[in-house]
């Protein structure tokens, strides 16, 4: 099919069109299958019509043979059409699952926290589960409905009629089916992500849920919302599970009309008995795949809402483009009147910053509790864009970068560390299948936690557990640190370092900020502490979002931060006899 010009077609779309030939087999497999299925009923008129009245055993056997084998063929290609869409629905994931997993870790750096989650890959799993299941089968069956009423007009206009009678009610009840599903499924949809959100959140938090008395609050939060999604669910399935009910009915009522149908025509001459049988068999296997298909329409609505979702975000946050190669930077960093504001937020954070560093500087990021410190270092390494200015790497803006490309030339701590499951070579290499023993070495010894790594169980080979769970808090962020400077990045950027530090951890990451400066690299540190920025040689101090002052760290601390005297106290003398004031 030829591209319309001006018009992009949804990755979902290019994924499933670039199945077509597998669903043209489908389709040739599903016209041979429904052919075979006329087995039963051509069997039992012949029985009826041939073998009955000539009471001829050889027919008989002759019969039950070629039925056996057509039936063993239309089993065979009933087996081969359910592992052709099995694989079409595999083959999606395959296709889309790499660009899935990007929208994700995207999704919360341009959307902030109100995003959807996990949601893009349940999403992927609904719609492959329903390719894969019987509900495409049922789709490809419904076209030959007209096939089969045509037979049963063959065989009498009264059967015909009749069975066509039947279809149009089954088809209705389909019509209504969806109606009356769409917005239940939909309800019971969003009712269960925000059931799995909590849930996911409280697990996180088990700790702080366990020893502040509040997990009992939370299990009646959780059993709320929990009653809600069931209420929902049960909604939709009511309605699925009523008019599939219904339908069933009618197919049985259907069939008795046939062989009623029939009976009345064999009585008045007008058929002969194994047509009662025959037309039975086929008004029924004509209705199947409408039956097949309000049994499944539940899945159906469930994919095709996940299919509209899935493709709304992915054409919302197109494939990045693969920028022209630059060579490493080695000489500064600028910034350039940067305003910073939360992804998904308008509200500013950081107003007007701009500086430079230049290779082999240390710069130390101070204030007070919320005046943009983590915001300043988040857009420094990439992860949050700027509402206005840019930040620059030897001239180039970050954008001009791809992020895979950006990241082996940047080092960071965030302020909330978190490893992955894994062992510690893993997480310290960044999970590069490529990396030496030498290298992830150098990056330990460089954080100073080479020795502490050799003490564990299986030094440098641990297994670390999901989110380091096998780490205290210490060792986390020692570990973290090392995977920050692991390949000599340009760009290091540290926030809050040593909040989990011991004065051991302390010195190793002094030592390890002027070890980075001393090979040229520049060097960002976050700070509460005045320990961690003892390896600097110069302080951005942020007040409410803005620079308050930029220089040298002697400079900077002497006329900004410079405590101020006191009054002293009264001084009491005390004495044997008691209290004098002087």
């Amino acid at each position: 099919m030829a591209a319309i010009p001006g018009v992009r077609r949804s990755e979902l779309g290019e994924a499933l069109r670039a199945c077509r030939t597998a669903f043209i087999g489908v389709g040739i497999i599903s016209s041979m299958i429904n052919l075979l299925y006329l087995t039963g009923s051509i069997f039992m008129l012949e029985v009826y019509d041939r073998v009955l009245p000539s009471r001829s055993v050889p027919t008989l056997v002759g019969l039950i043979i070629l039925a056996v084998g057509l039936y063993a063929a239309q089993g065979v290609l009933d087996l081969i059409r359910g592992r052709i869409l099995g694989r079409i629905g595999t083959s999606l994931d395959e296709a889309l699952n790499a660009r899935v997993f990007e929208t994700i870790v995207r999704l919360p750096l341009l959307v902030g926290g109100r995003n959807e989650g996990l949601q893009p890959l349940r999403d992927l799993d609904n719609v492959r589960s329903f390719l894969g299941g019987l509900g495409p089968s049922a789709f490809f069956d419904l076209p030959w409905l007209p096939f089969y009423l045509a037979i049963c007009f063959a065989f009498h206009w009264l059967i015909g009629v009749t069975a066509l009678a039947g279809a149009i009610i089954l088809v209705a009840l389909t019509l209504v089916t969806e109606f009356m599903s769409r917005q239940p499924a939909r309800e019971a949809m969003g009712l269960a992500a925000r059931r799995n959100d909590l849930a996911a959140a409280s697990r996180r938090n088990a700790e702080v849920l366990v020893a502040m008395g509040m997990a009992s609050r939370l299990a009646r939060r959780w059993s709320e919302t929990n009653e809600k999604y069931l209420s929902g669910n049960q909604r939709a399935s009511d309605v699925v599970g009523g008019l599939g009910a219904a339908a069933k009915v009618m197919r049985m009522i259907l069939q008795s009309a046939v062989l009623a149908v029939g009976a009345y025509l064999v009585i008045h001459q007008e058929a002969t008995a194994g047509i009662i049988i025959a037309g039975s068999i086929l008004s029924a296997r004509a209705l199947a795949p409408v039956d097949l298909a309000i049994a499944h329409w539940k899945g159906f609505v469930a994919a095709r809402q996940s299919w509209h979702r899935l493709s709304r975000l992915l054409d919302k946050m197109p494939p990045v483009a693969a920028p022209t190669l630059l060579q490493d930077p080695s000489s500064q960093v600028s910034v350039e009147g940067v305003t910073i504001a939360a992804p998904g937020d308008q509200r500013v954070i950081v107003t007007d910053v701009n500086f430079q560093l230049a290779a082999g500087n240390g710069l130390g990021v101070i204030g007070p509790s919320g005046s943009g410190k983590s915001s300043l270092v988040r857009a420094l390494v990439g992860v949050w864009q700027p509402v206005r200015g840019k930040v620059r790497l030897d001239g180039a803006a970050l954008d001009q970068w791809s992020s895979d490309v950006l990241g082996r030339h940047i080092g960071y701590l965030p302020q909330d560390v978190e490893l992955f499951a894994g062992t510690v070579a893993q997480n310290i290499c960044r999970f590069d299948g490529e990396a030496t023993s030498d290298g992830i070495i150098a990056a330990a010894k460089e954080a100073g936690v080479h020795e502490m790594i050799i003490k564990m169980r299986d030094g440098y080979n641990t297994e670390i557990g999901e989110n380091g769970a096998a780490l205290s808090a210490g060792q986390a962020q020692r570990i973290a640190l090392a995977r920050a400077l692991y390949g000599d990045p340009f760009l290091i950027v540290l926030d809050e370092p040593n909040s989990n530090l011991d004065t051991e951890g302390d010195e190793a990451l002094t030592r390890a900020v002027r070890g980075a400066r001393e090979r040229g690299a520049i060097v960002v540190v976050v700070a509460h502490r005045p320990i961690a920025i003892e390896g600097v040689d110069n302080i951005l101090v942020l007040r409410d979002g803005r620079m308050q002052a930029f220089g040298p760290k002697e400079q900077v601390l002497a006329q900004v931060l410079a405590p101020r005297v006191a009054p002293p106290p009264p001084i009491k003398i005390v004495s044997e006899g008691g209290v004098k004031k002087p």
